[in-house]
């Protein structure tokens, strides 16, 4: 865990209240899974709707082994992060949502802890809104990358 990092901070927190379930005010969470390997909890600066009301639900899963990117996570520390997402989902009662893990500034990740966010989307209006242009893919040049990535897999 690193010192300097608010998630890692609130597992520390977490793990010396949990008889009481209680933070007493240090850094502020809403615990709602807890596991040796994987902490989940509502996002307290949850994703605004467009009439300005917070996200019913944004809830955020991190691994308890710092890393900034999700590459530097060993394996083993990831495997609870999309079926804890899922459970989460279920609890909220969101019919659509989006899963969402964003890697370095420029990605828009704002805390350099891993961490998958869980946001409800109620309608063509509210919660995250994506999209991306699209255009046809080389054949020659996708073929050329394909074989270049599996090598390295």
């Amino acid at each position: 865990m690193a010192a300097n990092c608010i998630f890692c901070r609130i597992i520390k927190v977490h793990m010396r209240c949990q008889a009481t379930d209680d933070n007493a005010g240090e850094i502020p969470s809403m615990k709602l899974y807890d596991s040796d390997k994987t902490f989940a909890f509502l996002d307290i600066n949850p994703l605004l709707k467009l009439t300005d009301a917070q996200s019913k639900g944004h809830a955020l899963v991190i691994p308890k082994y710092h890393g900034a990117k999700l590459t530097d996570i060993p394996d083993e520390h990831l495997t609870e992060l999309l079926p804890v997402a899922s459970r989460i989902a279920k609890a909220s009662g969101a019919e659509n949502f989006n899963i969402l893990q964003n890697n370095g500034r420029i990605a828009h990740q704002v805390v350099d802890h891993v961490h998958v966010h869980m946001i409800p989307k109620p309608n063509d209006q509210e919660g995250l809104g994506v999209g991306w242009p699209q255009q046809q893919g080389n054949k020659d040049e996708l073929a050329k990358l394909h074989e270049e990535m599996k090598s390295k897999m």
